[in-house]
């Protein structure tokens, strides 16, 4: 008898469509082969159990003692291989646990409470916990599965995860409404001539994308206040005659601020959702990704709509 670790797992299909059926050719059909593959699979077959397992009659194939002992134990397994493989039945509305994102400030304001209770009437039974993404191993923590999210500038996303630009992040420039500028028209000169307030990711940095598109044409700002907290930029720049350059989606016009088109042309950049490998075909984490998707570009349909209207 040859090697029992040896035994195909189509072997075993066949095997269970020769008992069920009795006929080589209704067993070739059910298996969508030929008739002569399923007798050369029966002939394996053979030799796998080391006994005749069917014999021909006139009417096509009677199993032998040894074959319907086999029966139940190959259905059983056949069945259990499917389970295996199956996808489970994903139930949203049943979901019950927490949600770990870890995201910069700006990202967090925007999204915190919108995919919150998109999240919410879908899932009632989860929670959602928003996490500083500055000064961790984001990679480490999605591998362990201590974070099940991050969403940060492309410049700050690991390199090995599987990642997803949600949206384009553009600049503006914003000063107080009791600001000088605030009712002139923003040239280079005058937006050189102020001083500045600068967000640093990692913090303590007094240059950026501004003052390298400055370079190019041989100007140059007076950045005074380094910060590596969007949050408070709308607070520092309502109290003082500093102005910024900051992300188009963190801050908006209102009584207290006036956000203007920068006087030169500054790079943007791409904001990314990533996760690791590890669940990337997880169906909880595939809907969780699929539900910041639709939120971002409800958001954005929404914000688009505004401008129109403004404009």
């Amino acid at each position: 008898m040859s090697n029992i670790k040896n035994l195909d797992l189509n072997l075993l299909k066949a095997l269970d469509a020769l008992l069920d059926e009795q006929n080589v050719s209704r067993a070739a059909q059910k298996l969508n082969l030929t008739q002569p593959a399923v007798s050369s699979i029966l002939a394996k077959l053979r030799d796998k159990f080391d006994d005749p397992l069917f014999i021909r009659t006139a009417t096509g194939l009677m199993p032998t003692e040894r074959a319907l002992s086999l029966a139940e134990p190959v259905k059983r397994i056949l069945h259990d291989i499917e389970r295996l493989v199956a996808i489970p039945e994903f139930d949203p509305s049943l979901l019950e646990r927490t949600f770990k994102i870890a995201a910069t400030d700006n990202i967090t304001r925007r999204l915190v409470l919108p995919l919150t209770q998109h999240l919410l009437k879908i899932s009632p039974k989860i929670k959602i916990a928003f996490l500083s993404a500055q000064g961790r191993d984001l990679e480490e923590l999605l591998r362990k599965g201590e974070l099940d999210l991050v969403i940060v500038a492309e410049s700050a996303m690991p390199v090995n995860l599987r990642a997803k630009v949600l949206y384009h992040e553009h600049y503006v420039c914003v000063m107080s409404k009791t600001h000088p500028l605030a009712s002139q028209e923003l040239d280079l000169e005058a937006f050189c001539a102020y001083q500045q307030v600068l967000v640093s990711y990692w913090g303590g940095n007094f240059q950026g994308a501004t003052d390298l598109a400055l370079r190019e044409v041989n100007k140059q700002r007076e950045v005074v206040l380094s910060i590596n907290n969007f949050l408070l930029l709308p607070e520092i720049l309502r109290k003082s005659d500093y102005i910024a350059i900051a992300p188009a989606h963190l801050v908006t016009a209102n009584d207290e601020l006036v956000v203007k088109k920068p006087p030169i042309e500054v790079k943007g950049y791409n904001k990314l959702m990533g996760w690791h490998e590890r669940v990337h075909y997880d169906q909880v984490h595939k809907w969780l990704r699929e539900q910041v998707v639709q939120i971002v570009e409800e958001l954005e349909r929404a914000e688009e709509t505004l401008k129109s209207i403004a404009n």
